[in-house]
């Protein structure tokens, strides 16, 4: 499946999220007119598909590596025996 438009979006505002001088939640909110949480869903989905690694494989596992810290500390578990993806 291509990505959308929507999808290159979520990606080019994750490259470059940092830069803007407001909060990444007002930044979301400013670009996409959805609220966080939304977002956050719709990006934790794009970075499982291959084509969002081929467009911007840095980005990506770098997205992929925090959600596999983050979901590691909720449930408490290591990451290096973590079969959490």
């Amino acid at each position: 499946m291509a990505l959308t438009e929507r999808d290159y979006a979520i990606l080019d505002f994750e490259r470059t999220a940092w830069k803007s001088n407001d909060t990444k939640q007002k930044a979301i909110r400013k670009t996409f007119s959805i609220s966080p949480a939304r977002y956050y869903q719709l990006r934790d989905a794009l970075i499982d598909k291959p084509e969002a690694v081929d467009f911007d494989p840095m980005v990506v596992k770098r997205l992929q590596r925090a959600r596999k810290l983050r979901r590691s500390k909720k449930l408490g578990i290591s990451i290096s025996n973590n079969p959490i993806r």
